[in-house]
C-alpha cells in the first residue's frame, strides 16, 4: 500500500528519455554556439546594420525550445522523487541528500544514518538500496529516499508525539520515526498486506536485535496491523503525526484530517502533491504544497459477505510497567555516564564511527528520472559538462593509494552502552534485561 506501483517497464520508456535528453543537450549546445559567434562579431565590430536584430532573432529561436526542454525535463524530476546521485554506502546517501537539501535538520539526519536502507531490501536487490529510486518486489514497496526525507522533515517529528503510518510497508519508516520519538512516544502502522506485515515485523525484528543504533537511541518500538487504512475505527484515538503512503483522492481528505489531534501535522499525496496540513484549531487547517509527487491511489475497501466494511483496530495505548519504566530510566543515566566520561577525557562528545571510510572524490551530479504509467521505468543520466573532472579523480585516486596501506580496515563502531552494562557488578539476567536480551 505504498507510493509507487510497479517497477520495471518497456525499453520504449527509456529509448524516449535518452532522444529526448540527447535533442536538449544539442538545442543547448547550438544555443552557446550561436551566443558565443554573435558575440564575437560584436567585438570585432563586423555586424552589419539590422544583423543585429536577425542574430538576436537566431538566438531566441535556438534557446527558447532549450529552456522548454530543461523545465520538462525539472518538472519530471521533481514529480516522480529523486534528484541525487548514488552512494556506495547508507552513509553517502545521506550525504547526498544533505547536499541536495532533502535533510536539513540534524534529528532527522540522525535517524536516517542509523537505519540502513539496505536492510529492508531483499538480499538479491540491496546492490540498489543506495540509488535515489524507488523499489517495489511483489507487494513489498519503498519510496524514493529523497520523498521519505521530505516526509521526515515535514512531520516535524519531536519525543513523545504519537505517530499513525498508513501504509507503513516494511516499516522503514516507522523505525526512523521511532527514534526520534522516544520510549514515551506512540508509533503504529496499518499495512494493506499481511505479507508486507509480517515482513516489516521481521525487519523490525532483526534491527532490535543487532543494530547498535538500538542502544545509542531511545526507541519507539512501532507496532503493525494489517488492514484497508480507509476502515479504521471511528474509536480510535487521534494522533499528533500521520503520514499517508498512497495517493489520497480528494473525496477522502476529510477522513484523514479527522485522524488528527488539533496541533498535529498530516503530510500525505493530494492530488499528486505531497501535502503538508496541520491541524490550527477544531475547524481550522492550514495547507501546504511540498513538491509534486506520483503515487499509487489508495485502493478501496472491499464490502464483507454481510455487506458490512472490516473495521481496522489500532493497537492500544498502552501504558508501561513500573519494570520497564526503570529499565529505560537505568539505561538513561548509564548514557549520561558515558557521555561525561568521554567529554572529561578528550573535551568533546562521543563521535559517530562512519560505518566505512570513504574515499574523497568529487561527485558528479546525477539525476534520477521515474517515469510512471502503469508500472515504473527508472534512468539515470549524467551531465556532460561534469565530465571534465575525470582526470581529478584519476590523480585522487593515485595518491590515496600511495598513501593508504593495503591491509587497512575500518574500525568496527563501539558500543559503549552495551559494554558499559556489561562491565557492572550485576546479575547477568539483570544485565541481559538492561540490554534487551540483545544478540550483541
Amino acid at each position: 500500500m505504498g507510493g509507487i506501483r510497479g517497477q520495471k517497464a518497456p525499453g520504449l520508456h527509456g529509448w524516449l528519455w535518452e532522444v529526448t535528453w540527447r535533442i536538449c543537450q544539442w538545442a543547448r549546445t547550438l544555443g552557446r554556439r550561436l551566443l558565443r559567434r554573435r558575440k564575437i562579431l560584436t567585438d570585432a565590430g563586423t555586424t552589419l546594420p539590422g544583423r543585429a536584430d536577425q542574430d538576436a532573432a537566431r538566438v531566441k529561436a535556438a534557446v527558447t525550445p532549450v529552456r522548454m526542454g530543461e523545465q520538462l525535463c525539472l518538472s519530471v524530476i521533481s514529480r516522480m522523487g529523486g534528484a541525487v546521485s548514488a552512494g556506495e554506502d547508507n552513509d553517502e546517501l545521506i550525504d547526498n541528500l544533505k547536499e541536495a537539501q532533502y535533510i536539513r535538520s540534524e534529528l532527522v539526519e540522525q535517524a536516517f544514518r542509523a537505519i540502513d536502507r539496505a536492510d529492508y531490501y531483499l538480499e538479491e536487490f540491496k546492490e540498489n538500496a543506495y540509488k535515489d529510486l524507488a523499489w517495489k518486489h511483489g507487494n513489498i514497496h519503498l519510496s524514493a529516499p529523497c520523498i521519505y526525507s521530505e516526509v521526515m522533515e515535514a512531520l516535524d517529528l519531536q519525543p513523545g508525539l504519537s505517530f499513525l503510518n498508513l501504509g507503513s510497508g516494511t516499516g522503514y519508516l516507522s523505525s526512523m520515526v521511532g527514534l526520534i520519538l522516544g520510549p514515551f512516544g506512540v508509533n503504529h502502522g496499518v499495512e494493506l498486506h499481511s505479507d508486507v506485515t509480517e515482513y516489516a515485523k521481521q525487519k523490525l525484528d532483526f534491527f532490535i536485535r543487532t543494530s547498535d543504533s538500538f542502544d545509542k537511541f531511545d526507541f519507539c518500538e512501532p507496532s503493525f496491523v494489517t488492514g484497508n487504512c480507509l476502515e479504521i475505527s471511528p474509536d480510535c484515538s487521534q494522533y499528533d503525526r500521520v503520514y499517508c503512503g498512497a495517493g489520497v483522492q480528494k473525496e477522502h481528505e476529510e477522513y484523514m484530517k479527522s485522524l488528527l489531534k488539533v496541533g498535529g501535522i498530516l503530510v500525505m499525496p493530494l492530488e499528486e502533491k505531497l501535502t503538508k496540513i496541520t491541524r490550527t484549531g477544531p475547524s481550522a487547517w492550514e495547507t501546504k504544497k511540498i513538491l509534486a509527487v506520483s503515487f499509487a491511489p489508495l485502493i478501496q475497501p472491499c464490502q464483507s459477505e454481510s455487506g458490512k466494511s472490516r473495521l481496522v483496530q489500532l493497537p492500544p495505548l498502552a501504558v508501561r510497567s513500573l519494570q520497564d519504566l526503570a529499565r529505560i530510566a537505568i539505561r538513561g543515566t548509564i548514557k549520561k555516564v558515558i557521555h561525561q566520561e568521554a567529554v572529561n577525557k578528550n573535551g568533546n562528545g562521543l563521535k559517530n564511527t562512519p560505518r566505512f571510510k570513504r574515499r574523497r572524490v568529487r561527485r558528479r551530479r546525477l539525476e534520477t528520472i521515474v517515469f510512471l504509467d502503469k508500472e515504473v521505468f527508472a534512468s539515470r543520466i549524467s551531465n556532460p559538462s561534469d565530465d571534465n573532472s575525470s582526470g581529478d579523480l584519476e590523480e585522487e585516486r593515485r595518491e590515496e593509494e600511495a598513501t593508504t596501506p593495503p591491509d587497512a580496515k575500518p574500525e568496527p563502531p563501539v558500543n559503549f552502552l552495551r559494554e558499559k552494562v556489561l562491565s557492572l557488578p550485576l546479575p547477568d539476567p539483570l544485565k541481559y534485561y538492561l540490554l534487551y536480551y540483545r544478540e550483541k
